[in-house]
């Protein structure tokens, strides 16, 4: 089969496109997947890069794909059947074909896609945990958002929208602010290099308060102004790492205001039974209730894996971005 691996974390380089990969054998409780679409999303890249370690090599890269049923192994639930349209949240998603836990696998009803599957489960419930978990956000709350022209920005903007939040957005260019207000921002702005100058921004728009809550997923560079930013008793989450890790933390900086610092994980967020298909059901109900689009940038054949990483990476892209085998 084709798919894309690495033997070694580095730079776009170490990107394999491979024809000759054996198709994996099923065990116990796997099903195997023959993907339609692939996702691509920013932890891709930590574990080419090495900031999160692949657990062996050669490895597959990837998290996430949707397609159809290909092989049951052993002892996978009666609820899963050869060639119904199914999406899931596993690695080795960079290939034609996936082995994935039955767990982890969940059914497409009819009015979703397999593009629109692929599309939204990693960032689209990376999102409604965030505002579900990792802060449970209340109609009228301020909330920052960070990078909200990406992926998860968007899903976030347009979550908050649809349950009466209001939302400050920023982005670094002009368009991707704008494009982030038309998904549902109140209010926009851009990055600037002193943080103060940016958290007395935050402070004019919410009369002086500052925000109940800050989703960001930036990490190193944004981290100063996020905490800054917050109202009392205010929390924030820290997801993700786009501009580096977040250096370690004084705890007693969380004093002043009675903050909280979380670094949530999706995965954990859903791991016990039930937990996956409450949430996707929520999921699928927004984007069809509320008409919410999972704004794909781009579906790029897999053979292209070096120019997405190097798009991704660049700040060259909006939203999401799908691989097709």
């Amino acid at each position: 089969m084709k798919g894309v691996w690495i033997e070694k974390t580095g730079g776009t380089e170490v990107l394999q496109y491979k024809t000759d990969i054996q198709v994996p054998e099923l065990k116990e409780g796997e099903v195997l997947v023959k993907n339609e679409y692939i996702g691509v999303n920013y932890i891709d890249t930590y574990f080419r890069t090495g900031l999160y370690a692949p657990p062996h090599y050669p490895y597959i890269l990837g998290r996430e794909g949707a397609g159809t049923i290909a092989a049951l192994g052993p002892n996978t639930p009666s609820s899963l059947s050869l060639n119904s349209s199914v999406v899931y949240m596993h690695q080795f998603a960079y290939a034609e074909y996936t082995p994935v836990p039955a767990h982890m696998v969940v059914p497409l009803p009819p009015t979703i896609s397999p593009k629109t599957a692929a599309a939204a489960i990693i960032q689209g419930l990376t999102a409604l945990t965030l505002i579900r978990d990792a802060y449970p956000v209340q109609r009228g709350d301020w909330i920052l958002v960070h990078a909200a022209a990406g992926g998860v920005g968007l899903w976030l903007v347009q979550l908050l929208k649809a349950v009466g939040a209001r939302t400050i957005a920023t982005a670094s260019t002009a368009e991707k602010r704008e494009l982030a207000k038309t998904y549902g921002a109140e209010v926009t702005l851009e990055y600037f290099d002193n943080g103060d100058v940016f958290v007395k921004k935050v402070l004019e728009v919410t009369g002086g308060k500052g925000v109940s809550a800050v989703f960001d997923g930036v990490g190193k560079a944004t981290f100063d102004a996020s905490l800054g930013s917050l109202a009392r008793k205010g929390s924030l989450v820290s997801f993700g790492n786009a501009s580096g890790a977040v250096p370690p933390v004084t705890i007693s900086r969380l004093t002043t205001k009675n903050a909280k610092l979380l670094r949530p994980n999706l995965f954990t967020y859903i791991s016990e039974e039930g937990e996956l298909e409450k949430a996707s059901a929520e999921l699928w109900d927004f984007i069809v209730k509320d008409k919410m689009d999972p704004r794909i940038h781009e579906v790029y054949p897999l053979k292209d894996i070096v120019r997405v990483h190097q798009d991704l990476e660049g700040r060259k892209t909006t939203g999401k971005l799908l691989l097709q085998p």
